[in-house]
């Protein structure tokens, strides 16, 4: 599904959009689309009213292949996984290595989640695979013994108009006035959609957790795609309401995160983590948990808190207090600036758009 404020969605669409200006035919297939379509692409919106997300998937998939043979299609490249696929765009953690009782592997779902993942990490097969973390491509190794000679390792792929602004104190000031957030107040990120997986409950925990005079100036903004209702009973009994609020997903989270002190990204699991990138150009400390594939330029750039796996929720509460109390904040603030000045973090979708480029220029394939 296309949204304009995942990262996922995001990379699909800067891919589409640079085959598209080199003058291929480009044509995106999904479930839905939301926001504006670009120009010179073919949107193909394929619904259907399956009862659950694997039954939806399946169909789409089914329907998807006979759309593509009909568009006369010469390379597939996937952002989800499935059979088919000539190149597969690595965006989410293995199913199969995730922890399945003996019940759940009896299931339909599992069943065709699992046979979707084997269709392109099987290690007979050829679909090519663009990794973006080197623990995600470790996983699928395990998982399926796929050959080394079948992934191609990304570098990151964030805008960069997400680097630090020149007019970063005026930005600061205006999205601070925008929140209600004063000079003398803490101003907490937790910024991405699907907030479970993001780890908002820990979030939330660990604000309720700081000493009452940090606690008392800190507002925590979640920012993303997400219904906000599953978090609103322990909201009541960590009494936050005053100092949580929920925003829908914006177009300017550069400025934004220079508003802020404090990105809070305590994630479940996380293949990338595009938003700590992110927020470390744009000179805004980051505390992320280490499940993430990119919370490793958190200590390359130190730029922040890395809470090491196993998760422990008191670690966390006082690793935020710590941060939020410390001295370091100014230090880690131009480290990420300088970082992002230095490493290059913005040259993933010209990667891929050549990667295509050069398979399709094989012949025919799909």
């Amino acid at each position: 599904k296309y949204f304009p404020f995942g990262g996922l969605q995001r990379n699909l669409k800067e891919i589409a959009t640079l085959r598209a200006a080199a003058g291929d035919r480009v044509f995106i297939y999904t479930m839905d689309w939301q926001g504006e379509r670009p120009r010179n692409i073919t949107i193909r919106v394929i619904k259907n009213r399956a009862l659950t997300n694997h039954g939806r998937c399946e169909i789409f998939h089914a329907q998807a292949a006979a759309r593509i043979a009909e568009d006369n299609i010469d390379c597939v490249i996937g952002f989800n996984r499935m059979p088919g696929l000539n190149i597969y765009f690595g965006s989410d953690r293995s199913y199969k290595a995730r922890r399945h009782g003996f019940l759940r592997r009896l299931t339909a779902r599992y069943r065709l989640f699992a046979k979707f993942e084997q269709a392109v990490f099987d290690p007979g097969g050829d679909t090519h695979i663009l990794a973006q973390a080197e623990q995600q491509k470790q996983e699928y190794q395990r998982a399926w013994r796929t050959p080394e000679d079948r992934f191609t390792m990304l570098p990151p792929g964030i805008a960069r108009a997400a680097r630090a602004s020149a007019d970063s104190a005026a930005q600061r000031k205006k999205i601070r006035a925008e929140f209600g957030v004063a000079d003398d107040q803490l101003l907490l990120l937790l910024i991405g959609s699907g907030f479970k997986t993001k780890g908002l409950d820990r979030a939330l925990r660990a604000v309720a957790a700081l000493p009452p005079p940090v606690k008392n100036r800190a507002r925590l903004f979640v920012i993303g795609q997400d219904n906000p209702a599953p978090f609103a009973g322990i909201m009541k009994r960590l009494s936050l309401r005053s100092h949580v609020a929920f925003l829908p997903g914006r177009g300017d989270i550069p400025a934004v995160m220079q508003a802020g002190d404090a990105l809070l990204h305590p994630a479940y699991r996380e293949n990338t983590g595009k938003t700590i990138l992110e927020a470390i150009v744009a000179g805004l400390p980051v505390i992320a948990t280490d499940v993430c594939g990119f919370a490793l330029h958190i200590t390359k750039a130190d730029a922040g808190v890395v809470t090491r796996s196993p998760f422990n929720q008191q670690t966390f509460n006082r690793q935020l207090r710590d941060m939020l109390l410390s001295t370091r904040r100014a230090q880690w603030r131009e480290n990420g600036v300088r970082y992002g000045r230095e490493q290059d973090l913005y040259s993933m979708a010209e990667t891929v758009s050549r990667i295509i480029a050069a398979r399709c220029a094989q012949g025919r394939i799909a």
